[in-house]
């Protein structure tokens, strides 16, 4: 297995609108992974290769499906993203006149 990453121009919508220039004078980026090891679901044509129907059970090598954040994690994040995070495609009406991406109506 592979691990492919990219970095793209995104200043004139990843940005808040362009605001927030990437500084290319610290260019060339790069990117390393030391022992990497995903669990995850894979999202194809609109459906996941995970099953949806029944929790996965706390042995189950897929447990990590079923954890969410208490409410003080959740506060947590949340102030994160509002310190922090400078853009949320899934608020970008304007990049998505068309309607947001499916993965952003995900609860």
């Amino acid at each position: 297995m592979r691990i492919y990453s990219s970095l793209w121009n995104a200043d004139d919508w990843a940005t808040r609108g362009g605001l927030v220039k990437t500084d290319w004078t610290h260019a060339p980026f790069t990117a390393s992974y030391r022992n990497f090891n995903a669990n995850a679901c894979i999202w194809s044509s609109g459906s996941s290769s995970c099953p949806s129907n029944s929790p996965p059970s706390s042995t189950s090598s897929n447990s990590w499906l079923s954890q969410e954040l208490d409410s003080s994690n959740q506060e947590r994040l949340q102030w994160v993203q509002k310190n922090y995070m400078i853009y949320n495609y899934c608020t970008d009406t304007k990049r998505f006149p068309q309607g947001l991406p499916s993965e952003c109506n995900t609860a």
